[in-house]
């Protein structure tokens, strides 16, 4: 017999999860945006974007991160672009499902756009897009690549580079070296595996030997029987379980274990996706896929510690992997804007799904005394009216798609030098997209 008090702790149970959730499962749950083919806020999207298509294993590109190849007083010479792709994605997906086929790998992409001193309109060549090799990788090793990060190449030394992998059995990260003189091989250098990595997703690196990561799920798709409904109630619900963490490795050539040291950086939050650094290090941007929300964290670059929330915005959309531009100003934010349709899409019951990346911009000291009634009114589907404003920081929207200009949008980088957007998506059968501003 159901009793009173029950009845009274569902509602309140319920009450807690509209109040916690609502506004994100309106916006990109119960409501499927409008958008047009495609809308680029510094251009036109039929004439200044264009997709690069690389062949049949460049696809399903959830990550794209910038390898910056600097001088040896740290000015920006040249810069290259590492994109992690998956076209096995839909038979191997540990997020979403299902869990079919690891088989075969996925891939790593390098596109060199041509030069960091180019200010004029780059005409950009797919032929440029070029597989890299996973020399000395081991055989029966899966790789299924999702969070890409890569120190910069200093006066032409090599970079680190960390991939979050998907393997079959459980997830890693792999830690590869990537030279200059020969930028389409990684060198394999270990498998990092520690059960603080269980659900690992995105990374943010603190120096060539530690990096923040973040776990987005406390249940996972590998859990037996239980594996297809717990994931998804945890993410529905935006249950508090996932978290970041802070990792500083020992040498690769040491005997030691290769994790010297773990800390929990940030707790207790729903789905954390991507996490970013900002230029000066002395703030941390996670995030909350579940909440529609990207949590500013103060950063003691001292200790890496997290030492305070400072700010909460709220996006449009459920967001997936966040870039800071290199000037720090800008947080490049992308995401999904209807949830339904990017597992329909998983699925393979649709061939595309919508996209929306944004920007959050710093407002000064003067403009946050009064808050911004309105904001983002360019767009065709503003974020204004989705989501409320906040007093430190606003939302642009930079682009947005109905899938049929560019689908299932995951990653967003912004050019220091010319300014083009680059744009990956978790299901685009095409690679990447570029946009360049107009001239």
């Amino acid at each position: 017999m159901v009793t009173t008090r029950t009845l009274a702790y569902v509602a309140a149970f319920l009450s807690i999860i509209v109040w916690r959730s609502g506004r994100v499962a309106k916006n990109a749950i119960l409501t499927k945006q409008q958008f047009t083919s495609g809308y680029y806020a510094e251009g036109d999207f039929e004439a200044d974007c264009q997709t690069l298509k690389g062949g049949p294993d460049l696809k399903y590109c959830e990550d794209v991160a910038f390898w910056d190849q600097l001088d040896g007083q740290g000015n920006l010479l040249d810069h290259a672009l590492i994109l992690t792709c998956d076209a096995n994605r839909k038979n191997w997906n540990t997020v979403m499902g299902p869990l079919r086929n690891p088989d075969p790998r996925g891939s790593l992409w390098l596109y060199q756009p041509g030069g960091a001193a180019k200010k004029d309109k780059t005409i950009h060549d797919p032929s440029k897009l070029r597989r890299i090799e996973l020399k000395g990788y081991p055989a029966g090793h899966d790789f299924h690549p999702l969070g890409v990060e890569i120190y910069p190449s200093y006066a032409g030394n090599t970079s680190n580079v960390y991939i979050v992998n998907h393997a079959r059995a459980r997830t890693v990260i792999e830690q590869f070296t990537l030279d200059p003189s020969s930028p389409t091989v990684v060198n394999h250098v270990r498998t990092l595996a520690s059960p603080y990595f269980h659900s690992a997703n995105a990374l943010a690196l603190t120096s060539p030997d530690s990096f923040y990561v973040t776990n987005d799920h406390f249940f996972t798709r590998r859990i037996p029987y239980l594996g297809h409904v717990l994931p998804v109630l945890e993410s529905v619900f935006a249950f508090p379980l996932s978290f970041v963490s802070h990792i500083t490795l020992a040498p690769a050539i040491s005997s030691e274990p290769s994790i010297q040291a773990h800390k929990f950086s940030a707790l207790f939050v729903p789905f954390a996706n991507g996490v970013a650094i900002s230029h000066d290090g002395t703030q941390v941007a996670v995030a909350s896929t579940s909440l529609g929300q990207v949590f500013f964290y103060e950063r003691n670059p001292k200790t890496n510690d997290l030492t305070r929330l400072i700010e909460t915005v709220y996006v449009p959309f459920t967001p997936d992997n966040i870039r800071y531009t290199h000037d720090g100003s800008e947080l490049i934010v992308t995401g999904h804007p209807h949830f339904p349709t990017l597992a329909a899409v998983a699925g393979g019951k649709v061939p595309t799904a919508p996209s929306w990346v944004i920007s959050i911009n710093a407002r000064t000291d003067g403009e946050r005394t009064q808050l911004k009634e309105k904001f983002d009114e360019d767009a065709p589907i503003s974020a204004w009216g989705k989501v409320p404003a906040v007093a430190g920081r606003e939302v642009t929207t930079l682009f947005q798609s109905d899938g049929s200009g560019f689908s299932s949008s995951s990653t967003g980088l912004k050019d220091p030098t010319t300014g083009a957007l680059y744009v990956t998506g978790l299901y685009a059968e095409d690679g990447m997209i570029v946009c360049h501003p107009s001239q």
